[in-house]
């Protein structure tokens, strides 16, 4: 199997850079499956992949997870679970084999649990073609108050921000791409010239949270994730439209 990362690559070539973060309110376990397959349906050929977050997989059963991936992946869109693992070895490999046994071509994690599980983590993702994600910077209004915080590095004792840390950690570890949200571009550009290419930034926070999509994928954002504001549009698919054009033409 090819590496998640290439097959998001052939996915968005020329196509779309949009994610669709499929982030639906509270509906029963049935109409969830029915609305994100009609979301994968009318939206999917404005998109390269489509993310599921944690409140939206939980009600899900692993027959219906497994039916959304596979209409996903036949309309040529890579799925990503988004829910932001952190724990200890045992404990991620069994939530590897369960999402990988659903589906999903790629997880969310967050690098707070240390850069050696981590390391692990991709391991085992890239042992069979699946892709990892770190959080680095995330994009609602109290990110900054966490990921900005200035803290002593256990191994170095110099001072420096936590989402430089969470960088460093993940790119060593060789991620397929970490999350920078689009809400603080000065961090995106920073990132991109820190990790040249070895892996890529994918930005949430577009409209909603008052990201700007021209300016993110200016900063270097190689991928937008973006929900509500398609979602919750008047006319999603002319909002996803939109979105496609403008990040194929970045």
């Amino acid at each position: 199997m090819t590496s998640f990362r290439k097959r998001m690559e052939k996915a968005s070539f020329g196509k779309s850079r949009i994610i669709l973060a499929n982030d639906l309110d509270d509906y029963s376990a049935s109409k969830l499956e029915k609305k994100t397959t009609s979301n994968i349906k009318t939206l999917g050929r404005h998109l390269c992949a489509i993310k599921l977050n944690f409140h939206v997989i939980l009600p899900l059963s692993e027959q219906s997870l497994s039916k959304i991936n596979k209409l996903a992946h036949s309309q040529g869109l890579q799925t990503i679970a988004d829910i932001k693992l952190n724990d200890i070895g045992n404990t991620n490999m069994m939530t590897l084999k369960r999402l990988w046994r659903c589906g999903f071509d790629a997880v969310i994690a967050n690098p707070i649990m240390g850069p050696e599980n981590l390391k692990e983590l991709v391991r085992i993702a890239h042992s069979d073609g699946h892709g990892v994600i770190t959080l680095v910077h995330m994009s609602h209004p109290g990110a900054k108050l966490g990921y900005g915080l200035s803290i002593k590095n256990p191994k170095t004792g110099k001072m420096q921000k936590l989402h430089d840390l969470f960088l460093k950690w993940s790119y060593n570890a060789k991620v397929d791409g970490i999350v920078v949200g689009a809400t603080v571009p000065d961090i995106i550009s920073y990132t991109k010239k820190i990790v040249k290419g070895r892996c890529d930034i994918y930005s949430p926070g577009v409209g909603t949270q008052g990201g700007d999509a021209s300016k993110s994928l200016q900063a270097g954002s190689r991928y937008l994730i973006v929900g509500r504001t398609i979602l919750n549009s008047k006319n999603s698919l002319l909002e996803a439209k939109k979105l496609q054009t403008l990040s194929v033409e970045s």
